[in-house]
């Protein structure tokens, strides 16, 4: 993880909260069918953000150790997760986690694979996973085929300072199979979706690291280009952007 990367969200972390979408528990229903992953393995989440993706674990009864290099994130994550018994919170990176060698189960990384060093993390990874164990990269990618979602994007791209550059999308199967290789991997594919109001859609384009925020540069432009969006697609008052929530999973 570069500087930037870890500091970017400092100033997001309620928006963050409150409007980036949370991860289907069918994805945990998965992991246990097809990987036997049975809640006495012990799960590092890394790149933990806010804690979306370890709610997902603790939800399903797992112990997960929350690793994430921005105070501002891990700081929320703890306020909102720590009553669960098996929550724990790391300052680590992906290259650098601070935990033991061979002392995890599973790895996941929810929105967070796109920021890591692909060579050092996957040393390290492979230097705190037990034998056998599993990796989980999950992204809600979002959707962009209907006439909203595409002006949406296109909104993003417009007003945005780096989108195009850091964008997960840019994140190809080929690139998931180098980190993973030799070893094979599998894509399973779940549908997402949330529905907001105005407020709730300027919430969650503010919760992106790339767009302007309040009282930056391009703010009010950016705000009046959505008013202007959303008044031509709401129904009721409401629009729903889709997801597709890719989950990468391999060994290494």
């Amino acid at each position: 993880m570069t500087d930037n990367s870890t500091t970017r969200f400092s100033n997001r972390v309620n928006d963050y909260v409150k409007y980036r979408p949370s991860y289907p528990p069918q994805i945990v229903s998965f992991l246990q069918t097809s990987y036997a992953l049975s809640t006495d393995k012990l799960v590092a989440d890394v790149g933990a953000g806010t804690g979306i993706s370890t709610a997902l674990f603790l939800d399903a009864g797992y112990k997960v150790i929350a690793i994430e290099p921005n105070l501002q994130m891990r700081e929320k994550s703890v306020e909102l997760l720590g009553n669960y018994p098996g929550f724990k919170a790391m300052n680590g990176t992906a290259e650098n986690t601070g935990l033991e060698t061979g002392s995890i189960d599973t790895i996941i990384a929810g929105q967070a694979f796109h920021w890591f060093d692909r060579e050092k993390s996957r040393t390290e990874f492979k230097r705190i996973l037990k034998p056998g164990g599993l990796v989980a990269l999950i992204w809600n990618e979002r959707k962009t085929s209907s006439a909203f979602e595409a002006e949406y994007d296109q909104l993003i791209i417009a007003h945005a300072s780096d989108y195009v550059k850091v964008d997960h999308r840019n994140i190809d199967e080929a690139s998931i199979g180098a980190f993973f290789n030799p070893e094979p991997f599998k894509l399973e594919v779940f549908q997402n979706k949330q529905v907001f109001d105005f407020d709730g859609l300027a919430g969650r384009l503010l919760s992106s690291s790339y767009m302007p925020a309040k009282n930056e540069d391009g703010y009010e432009p950016m705000i009046n280009d959505l008013r202007i969006l959303f008044d031509k697609y709401q129904h009721g008052g409401l629009i729903n952007i889709n997801y597709d929530t890719k989950v990468y999973v391999g060994k290494l």
